[in-house]
């Protein structure tokens, strides 16, 4: 058995080089985007203190890998959404809501304690699947 070829996308956000990991891994017809934030070149947040945006920010910034490694947001078959504050998740859900409406992923909503940073409050991960 062969094994199957990885491509790693990066985004060049302050935290993929310094921790060692990629924004996006394609293994095969399967992408999975990593934990995704709004966070600038300082690693804070651009959108402080306003979820909704951050998670708009982040969904846009998944969108580009997924677009870099030859998906589209029609393929996401799953998403994973990590918010410090549950009460402040109807603007991220909306967010969600706009940009997946008629694909319908499997998703899931946590409330974590904190992030890598206090200024961001929301983080998104996708998987997709694209045909053969």
């Amino acid at each position: 058995m062969t094994r199957a070829e990885r491509r790693r996308i990066s985004s060049g956000g302050p935290y993929e080089a310094r921790f060692g990991y990629s924004r996006a891994l394609v293994v095969g017809n399967a992408c999975w985007v990593s934990g995704t934030t709004d966070a600038g070149p300082d690693g804070r947040s651009q959108h402080p203190d306003d979820p909704a945006a951050q998670a708009r920010a982040s969904l846009e910034i998944v969108e580009g890998a997924l677009h870099e490694a030859g998906f589209s947001r029609h393929d996401v078959v799953r998403v994973r959404i990590f918010i410090t504050d549950m009460a402040r998740s109807p603007g991220v859900l909306e967010a969600l809501g706009s940009r997946f409406a008629g694909i319908g992923p499997a998703a899931t909503i946590v409330e974590v304690k904190a992030l890598i940073e206090p200024s961001l409050l929301v983080e998104i991960e996708a998987d997709a699947v694209r045909d053969p």
